[in-house]
């Protein structure tokens, strides 16, 4: 589920921004928690897929179809707040961000997949408190493209708020679900790699190593919704991606996604050798999860030891210091001697007058 209001303009332009200044977020979990802060505390709702008789415990709504067949379902509109409310019902394209999170196209641009195979009422009017079971119907054109589409449906409301500097502002605000057609055919999943680019940074002691960053992109070039995870291996060291704590990287067909590893404890060593392995598991409509052949490229990674060569700088400064100081030492020790040994040879060639 997903909410996100956000403010458009003044007043003068409230009507205007009703249909173009609305974000919306979709995380990856297409599931709406119905107490999310909404535009008014009057008003607070939630959207999930239901049956005829009402939620029915699903995040989102999934299907798997052939080409010109079509799915009867049904939504549920909650209206946790007290007043009877009216909301605008919206089906829209979906993608990810490439930031990973689920996301529909905005108010005022153009559906042209699988957002446009939804058919469902305009507006529902729920009493407060209620909740109204609402039928959709889901229709996949003749010639869809196998694979996996994805969309979003959502239940909105609009109103108008004051602003912090005391100025009208318009507000659309909405909750969903995410919708995923598999449109049957021939299933052909693929990913790639590209654009690998690493960064050493370089750690000022001179006893400890320093770390890799590695940015690169992974590409859905098939017609599968895919998880991009793997490794990074670098200088001997090798780290996962996503790491621990972060969430999957789902990918939609044609997606691409950069994502940035850093590998810990690499030592540098001017040149370290650098590899990034994509092991892609594909998604499919009944849960179970399919592993594409791994995917490898390499690159290098210039990783210059400077605190090291300072180190062995001053090293050698300080032995050639002490060399330096040694010959020093004996070319004036000779010279004394020299000096002393002229000394007596001229003392000795001086004839000794006798009175």
């Amino acid at each position: 589920m997903f909410h996100l209001p956000r403010r458009s303009t003044a007043l003068a332009r409230t009507l205007a921004a009703f249909a173009a200044a609305v974000a919306l977020v979709l995380p990856a979990a297409p599931a709406l928690a119905a107490d999310d802060p909404a535009p008014s505390p009057q008003v607070r709702w939630s959207l999930t897929p239901a049956d005829p008789s009402g939620p029915d415990g699903r995040r989102s709504a999934e299907y798997e179809l052939d080409p010109g067949a079509s799915v009867d379902d049904f939504l549920a509109v909650r209206n946790v707040g007290k007043d009877e409310v009216t909301f605008q019902l919206t089906a829209a394209d979906g993608f990810y961000t490439r930031t990973g999170r689920f996301d529909i196209l905005a108010s005022g641009k153009e559906s042209k997949d699988s957002g446009t195979w939804i058919d469902l009422p305009e507006t529902v009017t729920v009493p407060g408190g209620e909740t109204v079971v609402v039928p959709y119907t889901v229709t996949v054109p003749e010639r869809a493209e196998p694979g996996d589409h994805a969309a979003g449906i959502t239940a909105s409301v609009l109103s108008v708020q004051t602003g912090e500097d005391g100025a009208s502002v318009g507000v659309e605000s909405r909750v969903g679900f995410r919708v995923l057609t598999r449109v049957k055919g021939e299933i052909t999943p693929a990913a790639s790699l590209a654009g690998i680019s690493p960064g050493y940074k370089t750690s000022w002691n001179p006893v400890k190593p320093g770390e890799l960053t590695v940015t690169f992109d992974v590409s859905n070039d098939g017609n599968t919704r895919l998880l991009a995870q793997g490794t990074v291996e670098a200088g001997g060291q090798t780290a996962v991606f996503p790491a621990e704590g972060e969430s999957k990287q789902e990918l939609l067909p044609g997606d691409v996604r950069t994502i940035t590893v850093v590998v810990k404890d690499v030592w540098p060593v001017f040149v370290v050798p650098t590899t990034v392995t994509l092991d892609a598991t594909v998604l499919t409509m009944d849960g179970k999860t399919d592993t594409l052949a791994p995917v490898q490229e390499g690159t290098v990674a210039w990783a210059v030891p400077w605190p090291q060569l300072i180190v062995l700088i001053g090293l050698a400064l300080v032995i050639l210091a002490l060399i330096w100081g040694r010959l020093r030492s004996r070319r004036k020790l000779e010279t004394l001697l020299a000096d002393a040994r002229e000394e007596g040879r001229k003392a000795a060639e001086t004839p000794v007058v006798t009175p």
